[in-house]
């Protein structure tokens, strides 16, 4: 046997891999809401500086040829994740202390680009640890772990500093336990991969074509990308589909959270974990899984506007959560569920139109162009969801949410896709 083999059994580092990828990305993205929320953060601030964070993987792009041009992948992987389990680390130590929210997003900046960098190099590793056929078996292993990845962090993860806070800890002692928890985790999965990842042969700097600069192979892509005749379109789409849900997912934790004297539903820590971070993440994984079903029998085009109204309207729900406030923790998870498993369901034709923008020459680069223009549709529209919230009350924004669909129904209407792309065999 090798000391450094080419090819290892996939199910001993995939899911592993596919959970380090998610679990720092649902921390920066909507745990931070909640622990700041429970800290006494106001929504202004939280939507603002966790909005911020999404920055890293907007800008991904920019620093994601680096990944190819240096040194291996797998040691990209392991030094990455070293790093976010020395800023979980470090986001407990400074939950405690006085000046915790500016030190603390400090660590969270650290974790965002570090997780970015991460994103670059699992996804490029997986192509090259897995045979062709092995890829196209674990596509579904990768998305059900990252999916598991989110229900281990926003809801087991929340329902313990929920648990803890009701057993005597601080709100700030027992998020900093959980960070430290996390921390051991994310080192845990860190060992693991340095000694269960594979060392394939095609796992190093890529050879560059001596014809031609550095920098015109860095902006090749680019360019191959940007001169798409449907390109207005495309970026339209990638930015204003989800112009609703980027500020709706800001204020969701807040409003389940805040007392029902400040129109909120007056959760605990641990019952929005399992609202939101259980129920709420099973069924956006029930309702993707189900949409990436439907399209492969029938194609994108023909699910597009079903897909776009059930990621919208489903929205409305909150406008009835906001004046009813409901006590009944069933009807409240039914609700939540309602509005993920359409989330869900509708994301799934984003997902396929970024698939359908990157197909051809630089499909690496331009996929992560998507995705950067993905993550810029979400930041700006959720950097000022907390002020508009703070100005209008829940009942007011949450009828703002469903004005601010309308635009996803235009781009959609703006798109022109193949009748035949994505249905299967």
């Amino acid at each position: 046997m090798p000391l450094k083999p080419a090819f290892r059994n996939p199910w001993a580092w995939v899911p592993t891999l596919y959970l380090a990828e998610g679990i720092p990305y649902v921390m920066a993205m909507t745990v931070s809401v909640i622990l700041y929320k429970r800290l006494g953060i106001s929504n202004t601030d939280i939507a603002l500086y966790t909005s911020w964070l999404y920055l890293p993987w907007v800008i991904k792009p920019l620093w994601s040829p680096l990944v190819d041009l240096f040194r291996t992948k797998r040691l990209w992987i392991v030094a990455m994740q070293l790093i976010l389990g020395a800023s979980f680390a470090c986001v407990a130590l400074t939950i405690p202390g006085p000046s915790f929210f500016r030190y603390s997003l400090a660590f969270f900046w650290i974790m965002a680009f570090s997780s970015a960098t991460h994103d670059i190099a699992a996804d490029g590793f997986y192509m090259l640890g897995l045979k062709e056929y092995q890829q196209a078996a674990f596509v579904g292993v990768r998305t059900i772990f990252y999916r598991i990845a989110m229900i281990a962090a926003k809801g087991i993860l929340v329902v313990l500093a929920g648990t803890l806070e009701t057993h005597g800890f601080s709100v700030a002692s027992a998020w900093a336990l959980t960070f430290y928890l996390l921390a051991a985790i994310m080192l845990a999965l860190c060992i693991h991969h340095l000694f269960f990842l594979p060392f394939p042969a095609t796992d190093g700097p890529v050879p560059r074509d001596p014809s031609r600069s550095a920098s015109a192979d860095f902006f090749r892509g680019f360019v191959v990308f940007f001169k798409r005749k449907d390109i207005v379109a495309v970026i339209a789409f990638l930015l204003f589909y989800r112009f609703a849900e980027a500020q709706l997912v800001k204020m969701v934790a807040p409003f389940l959270l805040d007392p029902r004297a400040e129109g909120g539903l007056g959760l605990s820590t641990a019952e929005v974990g399992i609202v939101y971070g259980t129920v709420g993440a099973i069924a956006l994984m029930l309702g993707g899984l189900l949409g990436g079903w439907v399209i492969s029998k029938k194609g994108l085009r023909y699910w597009l506007w079903i897909m776009v109204f059930a990621m919208h309207l489903p929205d409305a729900i909150f406008i009835w959560l906001s004046r009813a406030l409901p006590e009944s923790l069933w009807i409240i998870n039914a609700a939540v569920a309602l509005e993920q498993f359409g989330y869900g369901f509708g994301f799934t034709a984003y997902s396929l139109v970024m698939i359908m923008v990157s197909e051809g020459e630089y499909k690496t680069v331009r996929y992560a162009i998507a995705t950067g223009i993905m993550a810029l549709g979400m930041m700006i529209p959720a950097m000022s969801s907390g002020w508009i919230q703070e100005q209008l009350g829940y009942s007011h924004f949450f009828l703002w949410i469903l004005v601010s669909t309308i635009p996803g129904f235009i781009v959609a209407a703006l798109l022109k896709i193949d009748p035949a792309f994505g249905k299967g065999e």
